[in-house]
């Protein structure tokens, strides 16, 4: 992945519109299953098949899609067995007067109401993805993949119901904050080409190991800018985290995944806006 200048980065990258989006719509809410229901111990949603490859959102601010097609995929899997790549290029294109921005931002819980009232998404296959905004929104009803009946938002800023809603149900839509430094770089050092006034510059990234645990203390739980999607949880050396599918490619992270700390005081906002899709 080409990384530009970081203010450019952040604001073509990192497209969730928690602030300034005023429409509303209703949602269920997450009901944690009793106190006395153990829940196990690891979640990873991607052992049970519920999980597509990872994708790359390119240079497009189109994070919320990925997220929302990414809960939607895993709801899909698990009421009908079947795993099918559903089509951002759908929600970039066509979700405009829900109130989503195309490549310029959106959230997930939009893109699931504009799917409930199309009756439906289109497969990647039918709709592929182009990282860019399309002229017209290319809709096919014969091409639908799965649909939903609305949404769910859990409670925000509870770890113990995100925990409760991922190992029950399956990968849930998340908004972090991945505006610093530290989440970009998220690698095992390697060369980068950063471009500086159109010139090339060859660095050596920092040394950041991509089996560790991301835990950034100045990572702000309210000020949100980038969705991703939740697909489990564990322990790793005694320090817990949080499994979470990102869509730089898998170029980044950890082959395009990142532990987040989990039991952090809400690291990043991983608890604050998390929401799936009915089905």
């Amino acid at each position: 992945m080409c990384l530009q200048l970081h203010n450019e980065f952040v604001h073509t990258m990192n497209g969730y519109r928690g602030n300034g989006m005023n429409r509303t719509y209703e949602a269920s809410h997450f009901v944690a299953p009793d106190s006395d229901v153990k829940l196990p111990e690891t979640v990873d949603w991607r052992t049970k098949g519920a999980v597509t490859p990872v994708k790359d959102q390119g240079d497009c601010g189109s994070c919320w899609a990925f997220s929302a097609t990414g809960s939607l995929e895993g709801q899909h899997f698990r009421k009908t067995g079947q795993l099918v790549s559903l089509s951002e290029q759908n929600l970039v294109d066509c979700s405009g007067a829900y109130g989503n921005k195309g490549c310029n931002g959106g959230l997930m819980d939009y893109a699931f109401q504009y799917i409930k009232d199309n009756g439906g998404i289109d497969t990647e296959e039918a709709y592929p993805y182009t990282a860019a905004d399309g002229d017209t929104c290319e809709f096919k009803k014969k091409n639908i993949g799965a649909d939903d009946t609305g949404f769910v938002d859990i409670e925000s800023g509870s770890e113990d119901a995100l925990k409760a809603a991922v190992a029950t149900l399956g990968p849930v839509s998340i908004a972090i904050d991945a505006s610093n430094n530290d989440f970009h770089f998220y690698k095992s050092g390697e060369n980068t080409l950063m471009y500086i006034d159109s010139t090339t510059v060859t660095f050596p990234m920092p040394q950041f190991n991509r089996e560790s645990i991301y835990n950034d203390q100045l990572c702000s739980s309210k000020r949100l800018d980038h969705g991703v999607l939740l697909v489990g949880y564990g322990t790793e050396n005694g320090q817990d985290f949080w499994l979470v599918k990102n869509s730089w490619g898998k170029s980044w992270g950890d082959e395009g995944y990142i532990k987040i700390a989990r039991n952090a005081g809400n690291m990043c906002g991983v608890a604050t806006a998390a929401s799936y899709p009915l089905v």
